[in-house]
């Protein structure tokens, strides 16, 4: 069977390819390849078990259409100086283009036409100040939020669409390798991803790779079989933070999304805040080899009483060891030791003690958890000195622009790791080393989030369309 166009996962970037081919008419013959399920029997049992049962094959939070996003906290960044190094390959001007030409997709398919973070101008200067005294670079960014519970639908909108314009989607599909042949891609070799039988080889006229995240191991492996150029990317180490809403309110009212970085004594790695969300809940999500990672939600209709969000130390690594990703599994396995397979929780006074947290303590807290299987402990028996410290003193020099966040009740959650892929060489039409493959999203490396990974798509759809 051969199609003109083979899309290798049905996250953001690799449906936003396959829309902007159907918007432009352009009759090619897509096919999507997911190794999960469709969006509407994406389903996550903790919801009733109030506990991870680390469904097989696959975790339902990261895998499936629409890819981790649907289950995320749905927010946009309309900013294109937020998301990635995209507009190193495209330039500023059409990154922020791309994004208001994405966005009115979304909003077309029923996303919430409320901008956070617009006007406010005074307000936000007095938090600029704050950032500045406290030696931190705050990015002011628009923020179109979609909610957890809403952006599956937008999705669910978005795949009916999709299969209704003759768009075919295998789901339960897993790509096992490529077929390359004299620097030219030509096919995918596909199997069933329960049962790994029914091998089958698919041609394509062009090769798309999308897999986001979740992804990235298995990106990493066809680059080195198949000598596709490539370099070492960055691995974020981190812990996602819990603080009652009453003290990040002026933040959240203001910005909802505070974007600050640092870099903080003594060794002046680069420290990011990353995903907040106000009134949010904390969640795990599993990636291979059952590993459990701390994440985020943030709904619309349903709001706890607490923010979170994450705060990540970026590591790069070049001699004699380059495998980014590799060094974060391992931190975080050793994470996921200490709490017996869950996600730990800390709270920071009690690191600053250099004890562990019991339960009994964690119980007293007015700072009430809302992962309900988290488990009180000691996150920097497991965490590296050196993004411990980052991070610790990043939460310090926090503490000058929200005051309260260094509170001694401040829950750390971890391991929140961010795997991103290796960065994929390519041009600004995404072409790599290899004939007719390109590579889009977090999966290649250029992008972290919704939005330009969304973008990503919506430009490679328009490079083929334009190619005839």
């Amino acid at each position: 069977m051969r199609y003109d166009v083979i899309i290798v996962g049905a996250g953001p970037s690799g449906i936003f390819t396959a829309l902007e081919l159907v918007r432009r008419e352009t009759g090619k013959k897509v096919l999507i390849i997911e190794k999960g399920r469709r969006i509407e029997k994406r389903h996550c049992p903790k919801e009733q078990t109030k506990t991870c049962v680390f469904c097989k094959p696959y975790c339902h939070i990261t895998t499936g259409f629409s890819g981790a996003g649907a289950f995320s906290d749905g927010k946009l960044s309309l900013s294109y100086e937020v998301g990635g190094d995209l507009p190193q390959i495209i330039g500023s001007d059409m990154a922020q283009e791309l994004i208001n030409y994405t966005d009115k997709i979304y909003l077309d398919f029923g996303a919430d036409t409320k901008i956070e973070g617009l006007g406010n101008n005074e307000e936000i200067k007095g938090i600029r100040r704050k950032a500045i005294e406290a030696g931190l670079k705050l990015v002011d960014c628009p923020i179109r939020h979609l909610g957890t519970e809403k952006a599956q639908e937008i999705y669910f909108k978005i795949q009916k669409f999709l299969l209704q314009s003759d768009v075919e989607i295998r789901f339960d599909t897993q790509v096992k390798d490529m077929v390359i042949e004299e620097e030219v891609a030509k096919a995918v070799v596909i199997s069933d991803s329960n049962t790994k039988d029914d091998e089958e080889t698919v041609y394509g006229d062009k090769i798309i790779i999308a897999t986001g995240r979740k992804g990235a191991d298995w990106l990493k492996a066809m680059c080195l079989k198949h000598e596709i150029n490539h370099v070492a990317g960055t691995v974020d180490i981190g812990v996602r933070v819990e603080v009652r809403n009453e003290i990040m309110e002026k933040v959240n009212n203001v910005l909802y999304e505070s974007k600050l970085i640092g870099y903080p004594e003594p060794f002046r790695n680069k420290v990011r805040t990353f995903c907040q969300n106000p009134g949010g809940f904390v969640s795990q999500e599993n990636y291979d080899d059952d590993l459990a990672i701390v994440n985020g939600h943030s709904y619309k209709d349903r709001k706890s009483n607490n923010t979170n969000l994450a705060i990540l130390s970026s590591h790069n690594f070049s001699e004699p060891f380059n495998q980014p990703i590799q060094y974060g599994k391992k931190v975080a396995e050793l994470v996921n030791m200490l709490g017996n397979g869950k996600i730990l929780v800390q709270r920071f006074g009690d690191i600053l003690d250099g004890k562990r947290t019991w339960q009994k303590e964690l119980n007293q807290s007015n700072v009430k958890h809302t992962l309900p299987d988290a488990v009180a402990g000691d996150i920097t028996s497991a965490i590296p000195y050196r993004p411990m410290m980052n991070i610790i003193n990043f939460i310090k020099s926090m503490n000058t622009v929200v005051p309260g966040f260094a509170s001694r009740e401040t829950l750390l959650y971890g391991p929140e790791i961010k795997f991103y892929s290796n960065k994929i060489n390519m041009d600004d039409t995404f072409n790599t080393n290899i004939k007719n493959l390109h590579c889009l999203g977090d999966s290649s490396g250029w992008t972290r989030g919704l939005m330009m990974a969304s973008v990503m798509g919506v430009l490679m759809g328009r490079i083929i369309s334009e190619e005839n």
